[in-house]
């Protein structure tokens, strides 16, 4: 297929149409630089053009037209993933959603939104009306509701109720498929929703999104200084694993993760100290407290709650999730970060394991969360990045030698960066909803190669 950008771009020309080269490539990027290897290979990535659809009908017809013209389509929210998961990489037309941006009804226990609305929008909305949403990124205040299901994972709110995976957490879907006929298709329950969360946008497009909205709760952010990250640990399970303490988001970070990145934390920090983060339910707190306080080794640093008049903080979970890695690339360009599974039961041996192996060039920093109910840290750690020869070798160090699970992201695809194999759902599903592949191709290795196995050391490029 040969895409016809000048026919695509003169049938929608009465669109709300970029296709002036800056400004479409500034469009045409995530956050992909958080990654020395991504960086690499992506920074030429570019689309032809970009369109804002302003309704469902707008983007029916866009799909239809860059069917009909063989035209890749990219369709992206703020573009805050990491992965490269909204970069164009054959070009073509980046679908940006920000017009499609309203809340269309709040109900007693749901809400239900357009794709491209911004979650601290819904959350602003939700909680005029006592509500709150269950789940968030740490980048809520840009990220768009379907950036987030389609793009990420977990988030602020999973230490209480689990991930994105929990089939709890969103109800209901609405995509449009890219046809000679764009369908208008609803996604209910946990089978037909997996189809398309987490998948990049390959097999539709999320126009609309249903997701449950809890009783609004009243959160204060606690720092707590701990004398050892093992003991962070510790508190951390300690905290997560007592009902009688409600939480929307408990981290830790090793020293010297907090003192030499968290900048407007630092009066509160000793450097020497590992800290946990904690965001807690303002009834109880108290609870909270008395665990602290009865816990060897740890110091309450800080209450928001207590702050005195006049001063301002970044909330506790913009310290967390990849805003850690961001704070610490803002104070050192050479930081990047990788994401692994740290199994509960063997959780301090591996730790300890990982620190002899590789000291102080990895700096952990663990994102505690519910699976299948039991609390369980999810690692996040900083690197020293020295060349990509090198990460790639700490990657395979983590994997192949000390049995730890990565979610490799300085991969593109879905699946090298966390399934490990093809999905045969997903690639069902496109093969139903985008017959030609072109939503968003590069990113799912099994629509050329649908028994795709994982090879130590080899990455693979949308080219091949």
């Amino acid at each position: 297929m040969t895409a016809d950008i000048s026919a695509c771009r003169e049938a929608l020309a009465h669109l709300d149409i970029d296709d002036n080269p800056q400004t479409v490539r500034q469009k045409s990027r995530d956050f992909y630089w958080y990654s020395p290897i991504l960086k690499e290979q992506l920074d030429d990535v570019t689309a032809d053009l970009v369109i804002a659809p302003r309704s469902v009908e707008e983007v029916v017809e866009i799909l239809a037209a860059c069917w009909k013209h063989d035209v890749p389509v990219t369709t992206r929210g703020a573009g805050t993933g990491n992965y490269g998961q909204a970069m164009p990489l054959s070009g073509g037309v980046v679908l940006h959603m920000k017009h499609m941006n309203e809340i269309l009804e709040i109900g007693d226990d749901y809400f239900v939104a357009q794709g491209g609305t911004v979650i601290e929008h819904i959350e602003r909305s939700l909680r005029a009306v006592g509500k709150e949403i269950r789940l968030f990124p740490s980048t809520m205040g840009s990220a768009t509701i379907a950036g987030f299901i389609a793009g990420g994972s977990s988030g602020v709110g999973a230490i209480r109720w689990g991930g994105l995976r929990n089939p709890a957490n969103i109800r209901r879907l609405r995509l449009v498929t890219m046809e000679e006929t764009p369908q208008i298709i609803d996604l209910v329950g946990a089978s037909d929703i997996s189809k398309a969360a987490h998948a990049y946008g390959v097999n539709g497009v999320i126009v609309e999104v249903e997701m449950p909205a809890d009783p609004a709760t009243d959160w204060v952010d606690v720092i707590i200084g701990v004398d050892t990250f093992e003991n962070s640990c510790r508190l951390a399970l300690e905290i997560g694993d007592d009902d009688t303490v409600c939480k929307r988001m408990l981290s830790n970070f090793e020293a010297p993760i907090p003192f030499n990145y968290f900048r407007r934390h630092r009066p509160y920090l000793e450097e020497s100290e590992a800290v946990v983060a904690v965001t807690v339910s303002k009834e109880t707190l108290d609870r909270l407290v008395e665990v602290v306080e009865g816990f060897d080794g740890a110091t309450l640093r800080l209450r928001y709650d207590q702050l005195e008049e006049g001063v301002k903080l970044p909330a506790a979970f913009e310290l967390a999730w990849n805003h850690t890695t961001l704070r610490a690339l803002r104070v050192d360009p050479t930081i990047t970060y990788l994401q692994m599974m740290i199994p509960r039961p063997v959780m301090f041996e591996k730790l300890a394991e990982v620190k002899e192996r590789f000291g102080d060039e990895l700096l952990l920093h663990f994102e505690f969360t519910r699976f299948d109910g039991v609390v369980s840290p999810v690692g996040i750690p900083i690197v020293r990045h020295t060349s990509n020869e090198r990460l790639e070798e700490i990657i395979q160090i983590l994997e192949l030698e000390l049995g730890l699970p990565v979610f490799n992201p300085h991969r593109i695809t879905l699946e090298e960066g966390g399934m490990k194999k093809t999905n045969p759902h997903q690639l069902a599903f496109k093969k139903q909803a985008d017959p030609k592949g072109l939503l968003n191709p590069g990113k799912m290795i099994a629509w050329k190669d649908p028994d795709w196995s994982p090879s130590p050391g080899k990455t693979y490029l949308f080219a091949e």
